[in-house]
Parts: structure tokens; sequence; C-alpha cells
């Protein structure tokens, strides 16, 4: 009872600053290519600066060490999840576009923005973990699920040289860049020092650092909220197929997949409590903006993955904290 009250409390803090980002693009205060500089704010800024003073602060010989088995894990887990959401996809709709859509949906939540800001607040001893956990989502993102999911066949490198490139590129990106400075400066010892200096509070770039990464949740859900207002809501909740969907992400991926892991648990090998909990932390968050921001970019409807986000993130208020009460 004690982590839903928490995790409920969290997501209402959560849900305050979508609202306000809501009310301040309705009132025209904010725009609609406002979304775009925040985004860019937060993957090159916010993000980054959260990731590296996480591993600054926490990364040593004996998390080094856990990193493989958790990185092995997450691994597992999304090469079961990604056959299995492209045969549900396929029964949600007809559709090719709307289908690739579901699929990217199903197979990649928003782990990264709402994810992070969940994790850093309800369970801040694991946030370094939760990173690396999810940076086997991050590759499949970027080497199949945006440029076979969502950018127009069109518009894709044709050949294998191109393709690769374009994925390696992708990957060395601001927030791996800081995971690898901050891991280096954490392992090395030096961020106990620079941490330990100026009466502890650190020295002026850790603190520089730390009060970035602090920006990152509330402009994550300000940046969500502004996205939301531009949407039409009377569309999309005749669209019976993004209810399905988002049940599915919402509930039955995370009990599913949740209870599994605690049968093997149980009965076959001893799954760390940090696997399981960045595993549920992943999995219960809703479906992710990329389905809206890239196809847009190419001229594509976006009503349906649109309404799928913010069905999915209005509903993950109450579905995350009782996921959270009944599987941790």
């Amino acid at each position: 009872m004690k982590l839903f009250l928490s995790t409920l409390n969290q997501m209402g803090v959560l849900a305050v600053y979508m609202l306000i980002g809501f009310v301040l693009a309705k009132l025209k205060i904010l725009k609609k290519g406002a979304t775009k500089t925040i985004s860019r704010m937060e993957n090159n800024i916010f993000l980054p600066a959260l990731v590296m003073y996480t591993f600054i602060e926490n990364f040593n010989l004996s998390t080094l060490s856990e990193s493989w088995g958790l990185l092995l894990f997450s691994l597992g887990v999304e090469i079961i999840i990604i056959p299995v959401s492209i045969i549900l996809s396929r029964w949600c709709s007809k559709n090719d576009f709307i289908k690739r859509m579901y699929t990217y949906g199903l197979c990649f939540s928003n782990f990264g923005f709402m994810g992070n800001a969940v994790v850093s607040a309800l369970f801040p001893e694991i946030y370094q973990s939760y990173i690396i956990f999810t940076l086997p989502l991050w590759t499949f993102i970027y080497v199949w699920g945006v440029p076979g999911l969502l950018v127009e066949k069109e518009f894709a490198p044709t050949n294998r040289k191109e393709r690769v490139l374009s994925a390696l590129k992708a990957l060395v990106n601001p927030m791996f860049i800081a995971l690898i400075i901050g891991a280096i400066i954490g392992i090395t010892g030096l961020g106990e020092t620079m941490l330990s200096l100026n009466g502890g509070k650190g020295i002026f770039i850790t603190q520089v650092i730390k009060v970035c990464g602090d920006c990152m949740s509330p402009l994550a859900m300000i940046m969500t909220g502004i996205t939301f207002a531009f949407i039409d809501i009377k569309k999309v909740i005749k669209t019976a197929s993004i209810y399905i969907v988002t049940a599915l992400r919402l509930l039955v991926y995370p009990l599913v997949i949740g209870g599994i892991c605690l049968l093997v648990d149980k009965l076959v090998i001893d799954i760390p409590t940090v696997f399981y909990v960045c595993l549920i932390c992943s999995v219960s968050m809703p479906l992710g903006l990329n389905t809206i921001v890239i196809p847009s970019a190419y001229g594509k409807d976006t009503s349906v993955p649109a309404g799928m986000a913010l069905v999915s993130h209005v509903l993950s208020i109450a579905t995350i904290p009782l996921v959270m009460a009944i599987l941790l």
C-alpha cells in the first residue's frame, strides 16, 4: 500500500507538469514548435547531465561487474517482446502504417522520458542500473525501431552500408557519450573526490551537472503536455484499437512478463531484485512519443499514434501505481 501511494503521488506530480504544458499550449503561450526546442534541450543537455551525474556518483567496479548480467537480461527480454509485439499488432489493425506504429509502441514503451522520471523519483538507488538496462532497448530503437518502423521506406537508406552508418551515428549520441564520461570518472574514483570537495557540495561543474539533470523530468512532462494540446481528441476517442494497444502496453505486458519472471525466479534461476525492478519499471511505462514526432516529419497523419500516446499517458497515472503495487 505504501508503494502504491508513493507511486500514485509521483504520478500526480508528473501529471501536473503535463497539465502545465497542456494549458500553456492551449493559451498559446507556448506554440507547437516549442516541443522541438524542449526535446533538443532534453536530449542534448538535461538527460545526458542526469546520466552523467548518476554515473559519477555511483559507478564503481562492483556495478561494472553487475552491468554485464543486466545487459544480457534486458537483451533477452526484448528479443522475446519484439516478435510477440509484431504478431499482436497485426491483430489490432490492417492498415500498414498504423500497424507499424502499434508494433513500435508495443516493443518500446516511453522508458526514456517517463521511465527516467519515475525511476529517478521512486527508485533513485537503482537509477544507474536502469540506464544500463535500457541500453539494449535504445540499440534496438536506433537499429530497427526508427528506421524499420517509423521512417517511411522512400526516405530510408537504400543500401546496407548506409543503414549501418546511420545506426552507428545514432548510437553515438549525447546520452551515450555522457554515460561513458560519467562511468570513467566514477570508476577511477575521481568522481568521489569531486563530490567531496566544497564541504560535500561538490565542485562547481558537478553542481551544474546535477542542476541540469534535475530539470529533465519536469521539462519532459511539460513537453508531453504541449504535444497533447494539439491532438484532435474527438477523433482519438473513436478509434477502438487504441484502447486495445494501450491495455496491452499498460497492463497485459507488465503483469504477464512480471508474472513469468517471478515464476522463473522461484522455479528455475534466481533473478536479482534490481534486474526485476528495472524490467517492471520499463515495461509498465506508457506508449512513447516517437510515433508522433518522427512520422509527422514525413507528412503522415499521426492522429492514431497521438491518440495512442495520449490515452496511455493519461491512464498510466493509475496503472503504473497499480502494477508496481502488485508486482513490487
